[in-house]
């Protein structure tokens, strides 16, 4: 089995999720194609090399629809030879599209593969593409669903993290991106995104707040106590979990992931397509791994796939240089660190989704991006990827530098 090699990896900016963000102007396809194009450009790709585009995407409806990744390829001026797929695993699929193209170059099927992921959450609204898990009430009573909002605070009831605890750790989130835009810690793959008459419309993730406090969070009312009482999902979650007496609302909008516009791709690629390219590899994929926990907690995932990727890589935590874990909810992260016994100065060094936002499908794309870029800047080795997922999924990837 030949290794996966990744070449480049680059982003836009992240523009908030609102008719009043920087990005709602710019359709997903318009993101997807400054992402193609770039990676093209600076790596001098002849596109009718690349076998196929795999992008993540998780809400394919109205102008995310029909293929964006085939569609972003011809519009940003691919070769027709070019494939594409658009694939949903939820908010892991920015990540997903990596794995599975690895996968595909690993087992000797494809060559070239540029993957990555979009969402446009202006422009189209989460979950707007309907579905039975959480729209036909006899699905939802099977599967006992509930909002991911109430899923957090549910681990932050069972494992006893307090309104300051996440709220502490939203802070920090903040300051670390914020210092991380300050040094330029991004600007290897950071791409503005501009209009199509070539005015700027975004130059940096829009959603950072250098002024956070923990005064001024303590201020925000719980995102899903009304949820959780008023529609009755506290009683499902607690039907799930009989020890709870009562679920702790503890999240809200400064200590959950931004809503965010953005795009990403990476170049995937064996060695001697590389060669023969003319480029040079910067990490190769060494171990990835899925798992999946019960349903109704949901945001588990992480633990369980990190294990299960470092027992594939035969390595310990204790090995791994940095890690990027998705902050979907502020519990999510303190749970991982609780049960995994990671080191807090190894994670998210560069804030997290909840300073510079979630843009579901190019997340995980994301992460893995700024991994690379952080891994080089100091000179280490190794770096885990992970997110939690719908479901109860969970999703690691283990990089390492070549």
């Amino acid at each position: 089995m030949q290794d996966a090699l990744i070449y480049d990896a680059v982003r836009t900016v992240r523009g908030k999720g609102k008719s009043t963000g920087a990005l709602h102007t710019a359709r997903p396809v318009w993101l997807t194609k400054t992402v193609l194009e770039n990676i093209a450009k600076r790596n001098h790709l002849d596109t009718a090399n690349v076998d196929d585009v795999i992008l993540g995407c998780v809400t394919q409806a109205s102008e995310q629809g029909q293929d964006i990744a085939k569609i972003s390829a011809l519009y940003a001026g691919y070769s027709t030879k070019v494939s594409g797929v658009t694939l949903n695993r939820f908010c892991a699929s920015g990540l997903e599209a990596i794995n599975q193209g690895a996968t595909s170059i690993m087992g000797d099927y494809y060559d070239v593969v540029i993957a990555g992921g979009v969402e446009s959450m202006s422009r189209v609204s989460m979950m707007s593409d309907g579905g039975a898990w959480s729209v036909d009430p006899d699905v939802a009573n099977k599967a006992a669903f509930v909002p991911q909002g109430i899923s957090a605070d549910l681990i932050a009831t069972l494992n006893g993290f307090s309104r300051r605890d996440v709220d502490s750790f939203a802070v920090e989130s903040h300051k670390r991106a914020t210092k991380a835009w300050e040094e330029k810690r991004f600007g290897k793959s950071i791409l503005p995104v501009y209009d199509i008459n070539g005015g700027l419309l975004c130059d940096r993730d829009e959603l950072v707040r250098p002024d956070t406090t923990l005064e001024g969070l303590s201020q925000l009312k719980s995102s899903f106590e009304e949820l959780g009482t008023k529609f009755g999902f506290d009683g499902v979650a607690i039907q799930r979990y009989p020890t709870v007496e009562r679920i702790e609302h503890v999240h809200h909008a400064g200590n959950s992931s931004g809503i965010v516009d953005g795009a990403a791709a990476v170049l995937l690629a064996s060695r001697t397509a590389g060669d023969r390219m003319g480029l040079k590899p910067r990490a190769k994929i060494r171990a990835m791994a899925l798992t999946c926990e019960e349903p109704t907690i949901m945001l588990t995932g992480p633990v369980s796939a990190t294990r299960k990727a470092l027992a594939k890589a035969k390595m310990k935590m204790s090995d791994l240089d940095l890690i990027e874990i998705n902050e979907a909810f502020a519990a999510v992260v303190l749970y991982f660190i609780q049960e995994c016994g990671a080191d807090y100065s190894k994670i998210n060094v560069n804030g997290g989704a909840i300073a510079m936002g979630h843009p579901l499908g190019a997340t995980g794309a994301m992460l893995l991006g700024t991994a690379l870029d952080e891994l080089e800047r100091r000179n280490l080795s190794t770096a885990l990827i992970t997110l939690c997922i719908g479901g109860g999924m969970g999703i690691a990837t283990i990089i390492e530098r070549v």
